[in-house]
């Protein structure tokens, strides 16, 4: 029965294709803005890290001044300072990483590559054991390379590439920000979206071209680059004292695996301000917060609002398509009332004629989501003009939102074909019959 009345439905949408056309084209441009937003949102939103996000917790201290919270909402600050960041990286007893972003002008030894400057990620050798992200040469420095400052480099896939012409350069040398490092591994793609290590900087940037110890920073007197914030101005004077101020710039993320590691991670933080505060420093009450991935990115409102408020809005406009849709097949209905009297009146159930009516509604809404497939795939391209390149390279309709956006127009023409079809096997035959 159903094969039937879909070969009815092809011959109803033939036999008016300019009518059937405009019902088409409106279900199309809502369904198109709909998954337009709908795509951006579900990638902004994604899980970076799903196997281990309720394991990854992103660490807060509320070293801030005694007068003010750091926001009207008396969150801790996103970051933490230098001194904190390597005291807390003392103690061993946990799984952590401290980290912050630094630039350098990178510099070959072949002379036909020109100099670029390349973003550089701060850090500790643990970041590649939270993190994850996939090797295709070599590996993490050691250990002792934190401890003992070394001039050792992880490079990403793509500044391999233009260093090294991407052949294994495990072991050979480059000159970074002026000083020469070791290659001991190459990173193969490794990019997070959202960049959950690092939101301060941007949810949506490409990650860091290099990866060094984060010990290196003040013998190097490597600068800072990202959010810097300050309650007071640093105590001491040159580089050495504005890293021992209270100026924030640094992320530390820990990795708890279960409710009584985290209680016993509170207690040490909680036990380190308490210390601290000894030494005259963190003034505020006890404020620490330790939050897990998703928690993280809920706080610092990854999905931004207006990417919200243009879902809601393509949702809008979707319904108003719709009404249109209403009011169309109401119209086209109306042409066939005869037809449906004459049916009626030889035998044809009610149900039947409704049944016919709603497979010929979601034919359309089958035609008109792969059309606007389409056209979200057009609109995903004004995506650059909000959230940069790095996202537009990675958004993308897979087989969920492809799914997700024949369901949505299927069932929305459905719905819309209901109160049309409904009306039409409504009609009285013998009155109808009777006014031929």
């Amino acid at each position: 029965m159903f094969i039937y009345y879909m070969k009815l439905a092809i011959k109803s949408i033939r036999r008016n294709i300019w009518l059937s056309s405009l019902m088409v084209l409106a279900v199309a441009l809502g369904i198109g803005a709909c998954m337009t937003t709908i795509t951006v949102n579900y990638m902004m939103s994604a899980n970076p890290i799903p196997h281990k996000s309720d394991q990854l917790f992103y660490v807060q201290l509320d070293n801030w001044g005694p007068h003010f919270p750091f926001n009207d909402e008396n969150e801790p600050p996103d970051q933490v300072t230098w001194r904190d960041a390597n005291n807390l990286m003392q103690h061993d007893r946990f799984k952590q990483v401290a980290m912050g972003t630094s630039g350098g002008v990178i510099e070959s030894d072949n002379r036909e590559i020109k100099p670029f400057m390349a973003g550089i990620r701060l850090t500790y050798t643990t970041f590649f054991n939270l993190f994850e992200p996939p090797f295709l040469y070599g590996g993490p420095w050691q250990p002792t390379a934190d401890k003992n400052s070394e001039q050792v480099v992880v490079l990403s896939k793509k500044t391999n590439q233009q260093v090294f012409g991407g052949e294994n350069s495990v072991g050979r040398t480059l000159t970074i920000a002026g000083n020469r490092f070791r290659v001991v591994g190459v990173l193969d793609d490794y990019e997070p979206i959202p960049r959950f290590y690092d939101v301060t900087t941007g949810a949506f940037q490409s990650p860091e071209d290099v990866f060094m110890p984060l010990t290196l920073k003040l013998p190097l007197e490597l600068g800072s680059s990202g959010n810097n914030s300050c309650w007071k101005d640093p105590d001491g004077d040159g580089f050495e004292g504005f890293l021992m101020s209270e100026c924030i710039n640094y992320q530390f993320w820990v990795q708890l695996d279960n409710a009584a590691e985290q209680e016993q991670y509170m207690s040490f933080l909680n036990a380190y301000v308490e210390e601290q505060k000894a030494l005259g420093r963190f003034p505020r009450p006890l404020n620490n917060r330790i939050s897990s991935v998703m928690e993280w990115m809920e706080i610092q409102e990854v999905v931004a609002d207006d990417a919200q408020i243009m879902m809601w809005l393509a949702a809008l406009f979707l319904l108003v398509c719709l009404l249109n849709t209403v009011g169309l097949l109401l119209s086209k209905y109306a042409t066939r009332t005869a037809d449906i009297a004459l049916r009626r009146a030889i035998g044809a159930p009610k149900q039947a004629i409704f049944s016919q009516y709603i497979t010929e509604s979601a034919l359309i809404g089958i035609i008109g989501g792969v059309l606007g497939l389409v056209l979200a795939l057009a609109g995903i391209e004004a995506v650059k003009s909000m959230y940069g390149d790095f996202v537009s390279e990675h958004v993308a309709i897979d087989l969920t939102m492809v799914t997700v956006a024949i369901a949505l127009a299927v069932i929305s023409s459905v719905l819309a074909g209901c109160y049309p079809a409904y009306k039409a096997c409504s009609v009285p035959p013998a009155t109808q019959l009777r006014n031929q």
